[in-house]
């Protein structure tokens, strides 16, 4: 025969509670945050300085993403280590959906391949899209006696070693453009390297460096104004602003998409159900027209990569990056 009494209903009511809050104390996380999130403001670093291309596309991407979610996005800049200071700070922050990162390929890629940093750019982050991608174009100076790609690869092979080209700096998109022509094609140049687009647009413009390979957006209005020529396109489409302009991919380098990506990136434990959300309104963000027409200012191409695209065309990059650096010996850094 049993000692025990029945429990007062109030006693049974509070062990029941507490029975309910264990339970519920172990549900998934990613459950509960991504019904309620987000209810505060987000913040959004851009691992670049205040003003550049980096920052008007993220300051674009804030507004409409805080639209969509129906919360703010404060843009918070945190520029050096080429990106690596931005990137590390996001990859150490609490994996709530509340700390974004604007990432490229030098603070996932580039970067951590060229020196050590505090954290691995692929492992330590869950992607959440590709914003956009503004690719590279390469140009030459008019005096440059090459009309098109096929002479320009005529006259750099005739002439080994002679022509220059000029990038955005060591480990710039650009600079792995030029790069990445030089092994594909066979060709002998010599990489200038500048401390930014600006600078490098300035010389080539001068004819200091006869060859370029610079996001189009520097450049653009050098070439409708006739002082640069166009003769590849890094994208992965002709440009509408440059219809006449072939892809690298069209004059027989299949797979060679050369630019400056943009990702939207949150720490690697970030619940799912967060993500899904964050996937969901960037994607309602690339279809709005607001957000279009500040890509197109830019010459960016919007990609629609899902969670798992973006993953994927982010570790593609790196095995790449890998493959580029071990074939061509490649100085990323001073």
């Amino acid at each position: 025969m049993s000692n025990r009494r029945p429990l007062p209903a109030l006693a049974r009511s509070l062990a029941l509670a507490a029975v309910t809050t264990a339970i519920l104390g172990h549900a998934p996380a990613a459950l509960a945050q991504g019904e309620a999130y987000p209810t505060k403001p987000i913040t959004l670093v851009n691992p670049y300085a205040v003003g550049g291309p980096a920052d008007l596309l993220g300051r674009a991407l804030a507004k409409n993403l805080g639209e969509q979610l129906g919360t703010a996005i404060i843009v918070e800049n945190k520029a050096g280590g080429g990106a690596s200071i931005g990137a590390g700070f996001v990859a150490k922050a609490p994996a709530d959906g509340y700390t974004l990162l604007l990432g490229t390929s030098a603070a996932h890629v580039v970067t951590p391949a060229a020196t050590t940093v505090p954290y691995d750019g692929v492992k330590d982050f869950a992607f959440i899209g590709i914003v956009a991608n503004v690719p590279n174009m390469l140009t030459v100076h008019p005096s440059v006696k090459a009309a098109n790609f096929k002479e320009f690869v005529a006259l750099a092979k005739a002439e080994p070693g002679k022509l220059s080209y000029a990038s955005a700096g060591l480990g710039s998109s650009p600079h792995i453009g030029g790069e990445m022509l030089k092994f594909k094609a066979g060709l002998d140049l010599v990489h200038v390297p500048y401390r930014g687009a600006a600078p490098a647009a300035t010389d080539l413009v001068a004819g200091t460096v006869p060859v370029g390979m610079l996001n189009l957006s520097g450049v653009e209005p050098f070439i409708k104004a006739g002082r640069l020529r166009a003769i590849a396109y890094g994208g992965s489409k002709r440009a509408a602003g440059q219809p006449d302009v072939p892809t690298f991919t069209e004059l027989g380098f299949p797979g060679f998409i050369s630019g400056s990506w943009y990702s939207l990136a949150a720490p690697a434990k970030t619940p799912p159900a967060v993500l899904d959300k964050l996937a969901k309104a960037l994607a309602a963000v690339q279809a709005s027209p607001e957000f279009q027409a500040v890509a197109a200012q830019q010459n960016a191409e919007l990609l629609s990569l899902d969670r798992a695209g973006a993953s994927k065309f982010v570790r593609d990059d790196a095995q790449a990056m890998a493959e580029l650096i071990k074939a061509t010996h490649m100085k990323l850094t001073d």
